[in-house]
């Protein structure tokens, strides 16, 4: 009972971790907290459901044009929205991707309405592999296996990559970056649309599992948000680890105390952790001397 509740934490949380990945992503780029990163991938989910089963197309075909327009998307966002914000401060920023996720909201509910909707996935969730007294499903394999599979990338990306070392250069010194002749505008631009990416990813993940709707992302965003928080917002590794900790802690609560309290799980976790690690688990803590 005990391993099949921890198996069922690690495919919850590695949607999270993918969702954590997304945020951290952008924050370590351009310390933005993009909490429109829910509400972009439920709209790539829908323009995945509108492929699927308004133009018949079959899902290796639907599945990379989604890609690309999440790549488009998240761009676009950056171009038109956060680059446009003149002398932005923290707060501002948080405010404007708060109001881009009602824009994006209120344009899914427009247009598909709030009828709760079923995504065809070609892998159900309901079949499943049994190994001993364990039932695995085939849904919550792949998303373990395509979560690893796109950290793998995302790490190879950032540290062989001439495009990846220059994410990182922006990361490190924007104003030195740009002196070296690093585009800071389009790296800027291009974190957003990897980071959409990502998103779209475990959108489409999480949407076979439960159902399709414009609130669907809503829950996963926190708990990625929490994870990244729990493991460090400027280490991707960290947030990769934060979400499987916040998926396992999380269905380990609710199966042995009480599933009233699952969702509360994370966000005391995060505030046991920050009172002892204030920087996360895996980032470094710097102090600002005046």
């Amino acid at each position: 009972m005990f391993l099949q509740v921890v198996i069922g934490g690690i495919a919850v949380g590695s949607a999270y971790a993918l969702m954590a990945l997304a945020m951290v992503i952008i924050y370590k780029t351009s310390e933005v907290l993009n909490f429109a990163q829910g509400d972009m991938a439920m709209l790539s989910a829908y323009v995945t459901f509108m492929m699927l089963s308004g133009y018949g197309l079959p899902f290796p075909v639907a599945f990379p044009l989604t890609m690309l327009f999440a790549i488009i998307l998240g761009m676009s966002c950056e171009f038109l929205f956060l680059r446009r914000a003149k002398e932005p401060t923290v707060l501002g920023m948080i405010i404007m991707t708060l109001s881009l996720e009602m824009i994006i909201f209120g344009l899914v509910s427009w247009k598909w309405g709030s009828d709760q909707r079923t995504l065809p996935f070609p892998i159900s969730s309901y079949d499943a592999y049994t190994v001993g007294d364990l039932i695995i499903s085939k849904l919550e394999l792949v998303t373990f296996v395509t979560a690893l599979l796109m950290m793998l990338m995302l790490f190879l990306f950032f540290r062989y990559t001439k495009v990846g070392i220059a994410v990182k250069a922006t990361q490190l010194n924007k104003d030195a970056a740009r002196l070296m002749g690093i585009r800071t505008n389009r790296i800027l631009m291009g974190t957003w649309g990897l980071a959409s990416v990502v998103g779209a990813t475990a959108a489409l993940l999480i949407a076979p599992a439960s159902t399709l709707d414009p609130y669907m992302m809503w829950d996963p965003l926190l708990k990625g948000f929490s994870s990244a928080v729990l493991g460090g917002m400027t280490s991707l590794p960290g947030a990769a680890i934060g979400g499987y900790i916040v998926g396992i802690v999380e269905n380990l609560f609710g199966t042995y105390v009480s599933i009233e309290f699952k969702s509360v799980v994370a966000f005391a976790l995060i505030v046991i952790i920050l009172c002892i690690k204030p920087s996360g688990l895996l980032a470094r803590h710097y102090v600002k001397k005046v």
